[in-house]
């Protein structure tokens, strides 16, 4: 019995090296998207390197700005530790304790104090000699000094610093009668001398009364008389007349204008006479010019009482 062929479908069949290249192919595809996927990855990576870098950079010159910082604090620790050690040296609980007991009573003293009045208020066994040199060094470069006066020592400010301790004022001073009457005759009589002016007023002039015109400056010394001794002559000067608004010295008030204003008693002595005074710079036949020294010799160091006036 003949046998009965069975059908077979065709199969597809892909050829084998068509296969292997389609394989191929998408290993390829795969391996483009994994390099892709690493390039992609990587540069990421590369940036970060790139940050790292920089980072590193930054963080070299931030640690050697540290470092510089560092540098600089110790450097300000080791000058402040200095600084505290002189502060330590200048402290007064480190000082020596004579120095500083010698010190206080110095400056609560009002006056100089001699070494003997010093030493019985130091300890026993201090060498005052040199406590008392060791603190005038202290004190040489310092706004107050210590120094010797008549063997005696206090503290003083210090000589170069003694313009700021200066102050210039004006004093308005009353002239006293004496002075008074002595500028009036000199005014009204000049030249005169001082002996002269003594037989006008009947008193002896002090010396002193005499330098205080001459200091205010509304008298001067002219010349010397022709006489034995040769006195100085005086007279009035431009300030006496700015002092009392004078155009010339003419302008003084005569007799009759001395009684209105009271300043001269009515009941005067039969032949009493005003002079007319003058106050030509020129010498008179009776003076000589002065010499050299002459103005040292007019003022005197204190103001002696009149004798024969009081107040």
């Amino acid at each position: 019995m003949p046998m009965a062929a069975k059908y077979i479908a065709p199969v597809d069949e892909t050829p084998v090296e068509d296969a292997l290249a389609d394989e191929q192919q998408v290993t390829s595809t795969d391996e483009q998207v994994v390099t892709g996927d690493t390039v992609a990855a990587q540069e990421p990576v590369a940036a970060d390197q790139e940050v790292a870098e920089s980072d590193d950079e930054s963080g070299e010159t931030q640690a050697a700005a540290e470092d510089e910082s560092a540098q600089d604090h110790a450097a300000v620790g080791a000058a402040s530790v200095e600084s505290d050690g002189a502060q330590s040296v200048r402290d007064p609980a480190a000082r020596p304790e004579e120095l500083r007991l010698l010190e206080a009573l110095l400056f609560a003293s009002s006056e100089p104090l001699e070494e003997s009045a010093l030493a019985k208020r130091m300890p026993e066994g201090t060498d005052i000699k040199a406590a008392l040199a060791q603190l005038q060094s202290d004190y040489s470069l310092r706004g107050v000094n210590l120094v010797r006066v008549a063997s005696k020592w206090t503290f003083r400010t210090a000589g170069d610093l003694a313009w700021l301790m200066t102050r210039e004022s004006t004093e308005t001073r009353r002239l006293s009668r004496a002075a008074i009457e002595m500028l009036a005759i000199i005014a009204y009589h000049q030249p005169v001398t001082r002996a002269e002016i003594e037989e006008i007023r009947g008193v002896v002039t002090s010396k002193g009364t005499l330098d205080v015109l001459l200091e205010t400056g509304w008298i001067r010394p002219r010349g010397r008389r022709k006489t034995p001794g040769r006195p100085l002559t005086f007279g009035t000067t431009e300030a006496f007349l700015s002092q009392f608004s004078l155009e010339a010295l003419n302008d003084l008030p005569g007799l009759d204008e001395l009684k209105g204003a009271g300043l001269l008693d009515t009941r005067l002595p039969s032949g009493f006479s005003v002079p007319s005074p003058s106050d030509d710079p020129a010498l008179r036949e009776d003076e000589e010019p002065l010499e050299p020294g002459d103005l040292d010799l007019t003022l005197a160091p204190a103001v002696e009482p009149e004798k024969g006036e009081e107040g």
